[in-house]
């Protein structure tokens, strides 16, 4: 069954409707904040994300000291997490290039925000919905794949 546009988004609208209140507990004051944390989620749990990020940020406060940081020392920060070392080359990439892309701003689009460094599109996701307000799913590959190929 392929459903239409204009369907789709009722069933959207019906979800959130059912689901207000629906976002990640992960602990953030701003949009870099929100966006190292949704990153660092991956593999992980909120709970040990939340656990890892107070030193972080008071380490690193903005995309300028991570982009200046070494990712040994951002991974330091990260070690309890799976995946630290990539997420801490990650880290550091997306940091510089909020700086050298986007004048140290978290983007507020979809493309834009899965341009940087280890966004993908769930990522992206997360970050629009609870950051910026924009209605997005952040739905992981498993319920996708399923979503797409039922019958």
């Amino acid at each position: 069954m392929v459903l239409s546009k204009k369907r789709a988004r009722h069933v959207i609208e019906e979800i959130i409707a059912l689901f207000p209140d629906a976002k990640p507990s992960l602990d953030f004051r701003n949009h870099f904040e929100l966006l190292v944390a949704v990153m660092l989620s991956a593999q992980t749990t909120d709970a040990a994300v939340n656990k890892a990020t107070p030193a972080l940020f008071e380490a690193y406060p903005s995309p300028q000291d991570m982009a200046m940081a070494g990712e040994a020392d951002i991974a330091k920060y990260i070690s309890r997490l799976g995946l630290y070392r990539n997420k801490a080359k990650f880290l550091k990439k997306c940091a510089q290039q909020l700086l050298d892309d986007f004048d140290g701003q978290v983007p507020q689009t979809r493309a834009e925000l899965e341009s940087l460094a280890g966004v993908g599109r769930k990522t992206a996701n997360v970050v629009m919905s609870v950051g910026f307000g924009v209605p997005a799913f952040a739905v992981d590959t498993h319920v996708e794949r399923i979503c797409k190929h039922h019958d």
